[in-house]
Formats: structure tokens, sequence, C-alpha cells
């Protein structure tokens, strides 16, 4: 499968203290890749290499199937917003704008405009950038990244501090982006709830190592209301299981099986597996949120 971009054994080392440990992430056109972490997991670090603000210490990236040298040719289908915005406070956003299409070569007529309605800034184009609000900074920061149609665009934490308005109004507007222009995004955060609602893909890092990669699919599988049972046998398990008409199940391993349907059904399953003479060791119904999910995955509560 070709891939918009791919790592391969990506990794940044400051002294003896590796921030990026040979990650691999895998992101199709079209994608809105969640990047999740806790705060110093390596995420900006990772963004900051893929948009070449800094160079890796070992390992590569592809780039639109290209690597190495031939990589960095396509920065310019990038769009990138990492940490705030960089932006004049004293200018307006139109004016923030303009400045940015003279340094990228953009004189596409009304563009300028375009971005301003894209992003919702219609109505704030004369004000100064110092009057803002937080969330009109990071619609802010988003249409400058947008400036010369990149194919790809990478936000760090462009919801971090922002009310439930300000998120839903950026969440809003980059689903309609993707949907409309098929630009793909990878979007940094520590907060899995929120990129839940808008991120088709996942990369989830801790430390620097990237523990695991998901579709939205097989996220919400893995957090779905199940009954997990514990047996001495999972084959004749199954068999029974498929007796009493249970065929969404799915064998964990050896000794574990996950069944997501008949979930008050506990008792009547245990028993069938004893009249089989199949052992039942735990039975538990279990409903992990997201977040729950993500802690256990990383290992607690500390710095999220």
């Amino acid at each position: 499968m070709e891939y918009l971009l791919h790592t391969n054994g990506l990794t940044k080392q400051y002294g003896r203290h590796k921030a990026v440990n040979a990650v691999n992430i895998h992101i199709r056109q079209g994608d809105i890749y969640g990047l999740i972490g806790r705060n110093g997991a390596g995420k900006t670090t990772i963004l900051k290499m893929i948009s070449g603000l800094a160079a890796p210490t070992e390992g590569e990236f592809s780039l639109f199937g290209k690597t190495g040298k031939e990589a960095y040719q396509y920065m310019s289908r990038i769009g990138t917003l990492i940490e705030a915005p960089g932006v004049y406070p004293n200018m307006s956003a139109a004016e923030n704008l303009k400045l940015k299409c003279l340094a990228m070569g953009v004189r596409k007529k009304g563009v300028i405009e375009e971005l301003l309605k894209t992003v919702g800034l219609s109505n704030a184009d004369k004000k100064k950038v110092k009057h803002f609000s937080l969330g009109m900074k990071q619609r802010l920061g988003i249409a400058l990244a947008l400036v010369g149609d990149p194919d790809l665009v990478i936000l760090d934490e462009p919801i971090n501090g922002l009310d439930p308005q300000g998120i839903a109004e950026i969440r809003e507007t980059l689903s309609r982006l993707n949907k409309e222009k098929n630009i793909t995004f990878i979007i940094s955060s520590h907060i899995l709830e929120e990129l839940s609602k808008i991120a088709t893909n996942y990369g989830i890092i801790h430390d620097g190592v990237l523990l695991q990669e998901m579709t939205r699919e097989e996220l919400l599988a893995k957090c779905s209301e199940r009954i997990e049972l514990k047996t001495d046998d999972t084959r004749k398990a199954c068999t029974v299981l498929e007796g009493m008409g249970i065929e969404d199940y799915k064998v964990v391993d050896a000794s574990t099986i996950q069944v997501f349907e008949r979930l008050n059904d506990g008792g009547d399953i245990t028993m069938a597996l004893a009249e089989n003479g199949v052992k039942t060791m735990g039975i538990t119904v279990k409903n992990e949120a997201l977040e729950d999910y993500y802690l256990n995955l990383t290992g607690g509560t500390a710095n999220v």
C-alpha cells in the first residue's frame, strides 16, 4: 500500500535522551491522523522532523513516495501549525495572511478572503490579532497553514486551551476541509476523547515510543461493551457459544474470548460451558472508556 507519509525508524536524540525512539507511522491520503500522547511524549518532536523543522538523529521518512533529499523537495505541499501560531499581534488577520502569501509566492486573487471565510474569520479580517481570543488565533494559525493549498496539514495541539465552543468550531472546520478538499491532517493531542470525534486513524505514543497504530473502528472496538471470558479450552468454548447462537465474539489469546452480544447472559454462558466440560476461570462485563483505555495503555494518570 502506498502512503502519503510514512516514517522508518524515526529517532531524535538529545544527549543521552531519546525524545523519539524508532517511530514508524503510516498515513494515507485523506486520513485525519490523531497522534496521541501525554505532554512530553515526543509528539511535537515527531511533527517538527516530518515538517523539516528538525533533523532526525536516525531513521528517515517518505513523503509522497519520495525519501531522503527528494522528500524535502515536497515540503511546499505541507502546511504546519506547530506550537503557537507565528503571527504579528499589531497586524490584522488579513495582513498576516498577506505576508505569508508573499513569502510563499501565492498571488491568486481573492485567496486571503477565501482563507478567512474557510476558518470563520471573515468578520474579523481588519481586527488586530492582539485582540483575538485564543480560538480565533488558532483559526488564524490554521488559515496560515492552508496558504498554498497544501496536501498535508500538520497541527500541533490545535485545541489546547480552547473552551468547548472553540473546540467544536475547530473540529468542524477541519472535518469540512478534509471532506471538501481531501486534505490530509496530522493532529497531535493529549485528549483522546476529543480526537475520537474527528480522527480516522490513531498513533499512540509514550516516552518517545509508538505503542499502537489503529483505525477509528479498531479503537472503538477495543472500548466497546463486552463479556470477557477466561476458559481452559477456547476451541471447545467457541463451539458451545455458537451452539447457543452467539456469533459476535473474538478469541483474544489461548485463554480469553470476548463476546459482544447477549451481555446479560453471563450466567447462561457459564452454565452451558460447564455442561460441556469447559471450565470458566473468569467472566466479567467490560466497558472501557476511551480515556481509560489510553491511560491503561500508557500506564497511569501522571502528566496527562
